[in-house]
């Protein structure tokens, strides 16, 4: 497929995960990516990789929690490839804690990683997507639908991102730009891998959150991205769109 032929995504968390997957997946399909991350090796690895499939990418140092930075990454993207057709916030991050012993700084930083720089990164897009047609598409999570235990930033960070998503959606209704969400599950990235739990957790709480069927893989999401960014979506609009292996059926 060359859906994304002509086309420029700037992609959010690109060096590891579901937003390195879906940077390789767009490029894939003709897509020209500006990927950011905090993290210098693995965006270099993630350039070098694309660059010798023959892939068109360039990178850029970006902390979404900084609005100064969100900005300049949109002004990045058009200024080296001249437009913008999608935005895919797929920065994220996670912390466990008892409730009452969240520290006051993880709380601020997971809703500024994971609803504030989306926020301002679509502030910064929006009236570039406007002129292409194109579109956002927000990484949220099940955890934002259906609450999970011991993860109060997490889950109100993600169904504040699902309202964000809503409500840009019902703004921009009558204009030519569409904006969308996933809601991944359980998914085998470094992300989840490395949490870190506290003492004496019930684990009979948490234990379901990955579902009957187990992990999946991040390209899976990255699937589910593209199809939302490229034009087969046309009509979607809005959408908050499960991909967790049916574990939000119940």
């Amino acid at each position: 497929m060359n859906r994304f032929k002509n086309k420029v995504a700037l992609i959010t968390g690109a060096a590891s995960g579901m937003g390195r997957a879906t940077c390789v997946r767009l490029a894939s399909e003709g897509a020209s990516v500006l990927a950011v991350d905090v993290d210098e090796s693995g965006l270099s690895a993630l350039a070098k990789e694309i660059k010798d499939s023959g892939g068109i990418i360039e990178t850029r140092l970006c902390n979404v929690a900084r609005k100064e930075e969100c900005v300049a990454a949109v002004a990045a993207a058009v200024e080296i490839f001249g437009q913008l057709d999608t935005l895919a916030n797929v920065a994220g991050i996670v912390r466990f804690h008892h409730t009452p012993e969240i520290p006051e700084d993880e709380w601020n930083l997971v809703l500024a990683i994971n609803l504030t720089g989306p926020m301002f990164l679509s502030q910064a897009a929006i009236p570039h997507l406007l002129k292409t047609g194109g579109s956002i598409v927000n990484v949220a999570s099940n955890a934002g639908t259906m609450g999970q235990a011991y993860t109060a930033a997490y889950c109100a960070s993600k169904g504040g991102l699902i309202q964000l998503t809503r409500s840009l959606a019902m703004e921009y209704m009558k204009q030519n730009i569409r904006i969308n969400a996933v809601c991944p599950g359980g998914t085998d990235t470094a992300m989840n891998t490395s949490i870190k739990f506290p003492d004496d957790i019930d684990w009979s709480l948490i234990e379901h959150y990955t579902g009957s069927r187990g992990m999946a893989p991040p390209e899976d999401l990255a699937s589910a991205i593209a199809y939302l960014a490229s034009d087969e979506a046309r009509t979607v609009h809005g959408s908050i769109f499960a991909v967790d292996n049916g574990l939000t059926t119940g």
